[in-house]
């Protein structure tokens, strides 16, 4: 008997009819003579109704009691799921974060699991329930309720699945598995029937939002593989493995693309040492991630520092990098936030000559110039025009034939 975790997300469980399809999409799982555990999100918009009903009450909110709330969107879709499971005649129960054994550090709204100790799913399990546990949550040593962040549901899902040794993590929701590219952008995507580990990780950080990378990173840990499907449909989805098809024909596996990009330079910067850690170790703090950073050649011991950031982030970024750049005698400080990325991703690349000269060479026949150019071993990125992006998207997709099956 198989013990398979399934995870619903929002779209999945935002109505009364919608529980109940995934319901019955339980007890067909469970009908297969397999154990399962169910991991779920809020309903529909949960999640930002409550943020909003907050802001409401106040501005300043207390970031330990926002979590108590925003944990309550999870519960009650989990308690929904197991009275609808009670109405099919299907023993269940629904336990939350802190009954499931989900122990996280006290980093409110961006907690990290530490351990888990499933001595409860185990227990209902062998009692023969099925077992719904409310994801996005956890507890801390003093016993205080935490959130995950944003996608948290996959991260809790994956991590119990690794706890509970289950044979496959199987996620659903409103789409039915990777594609080659955002189908919405270009009609040719075609759906994968597996992706490594490695590469669904370059492809959620460089812009796809099918899983959350810190649930990919678990699998790839703990082994444990994971099923993107539709909750809507039979389809068959997208297996996120150790190992895909030995020496498949093509290298690139995927393209990816984010619109969510802002650049910016500070012109004239004196180059000598300590420099890039005054302005990179403030960024830093103030929570700022940087991603792409380019420094130009020293002439005359003057450089120029450019980086790339979430166009989200620019404000903060700004309003922290002038100060420093009028105190250590830039010239000036200058942004731009209608930039994209776009990325090709395949572990077949590191391997194999050509691909980056394939990819500038079509973005030039596209008449699409590229800005900063950045690489790991299995991805190759691009900052381009913010309103390029499609023509990019399309004509790589195109290039590297990626509509014919591998």
């Amino acid at each position: 008997m198989a013990l398979i975790v399934q995870k619903y997300g929002g779209s999945s469980v935002a109505d009364a009819e919608k529980i109940k399809n995934v319901a019955r999409r339980i007890v067909r799982t469970r009908e297969e003579g397999n154990r399962v555990v169910v991991v779920v999100s809020a309903m529909g918009d949960t999640t930002d109704d409550l943020i909003r009903l907050a802001y409401q009450i106040t501005e300043k909110l207390d970031t330990r009691e926002l979590d108590v709330l925003l944990s309550t969107g999870e519960v009650v879709a989990s308690t929904l799921l197991a009275m609808a499971l009670h109405g099919m005649g299907h023993p269940a129960i629904s336990l939350s974060g802190a009954q499931a054994g989900i122990r996280t550090d006290s980093a409110y709204s961006r907690a990290r699991i530490t351990n888990i100790e499933p001595r409860r799913v185990v227990a209902e399990l062998d009692k023969g329930n099925i077992v719904i546990v409310a994801g996005f949550q956890g507890i801390t040593e003093d016993m205080d309720i935490t959130t995950l962040g944003r996608g948290g549901s996959d991260t809790t899902a994956v991590a119990l699945a690794a706890a509970l040794k289950a044979s496959v993590c199987q996620r659903y929701t409103d789409v039915d598995g990777i594609y080659t590219t955002d189908p919405r952008l270009f009609a040719g995507a075609r759906k994968l029937k597996d992706i490594s580990y490695e590469e669904m990780l370059e492809m959620v950080t460089y812009g796809f939002k099918a899983i959350h990378p810190r649930a990919v990173e678990l699998g790839e840990l703990f082994g444990v593989p994971i099923l993107v499907a539709s909750s809507f449909n039979d389809n068959p989805g997208t297996l996120i493995k150790k190992e895909v098809s030995m020496e498949i024909r093509n290298k690139v596996r995927g393209i990816a693309h984010d619109l969510d990009v802002a650049k910016i330079t500070v012109v004239g910067v004196p180059d000598h040492p300590g420099i890039a850690a005054s302005i990179f170790v403030p960024l830093a703090e103030a929570g700022i991630s940087v991603d792409t950073i380019v420094q130009n050649a020293s002439i005359k011991n003057i450089t120029d520092l450019t980086f790339t950031v979430a166009e989200s982030q620019l404000a903060g970024a700004m309003s922290v990098v002038r100060p420093i750049a009028e105190s250590i005698g830039a010239r000036e400080c200058v942004s731009d936030a209608r930039l994209g990325k776009i990325s090709i991703i395949g572990t077949g690349m590191q391997n194999a000559p050509g691909y980056a000269a394939k990819m500038f060479d079509t973005l030039s026949k596209a008449n699409i110039n590229i800005q900063l150019i950045t690489t790991s071993e299995i991805r190759i990125t691009c900052i381009i025009e913010e309103a390029l992006v499609k023509d990019a998207v399309i004509a790589l997709h195109r290039a590297f034939e990626l509509e014919t099956e591998d």
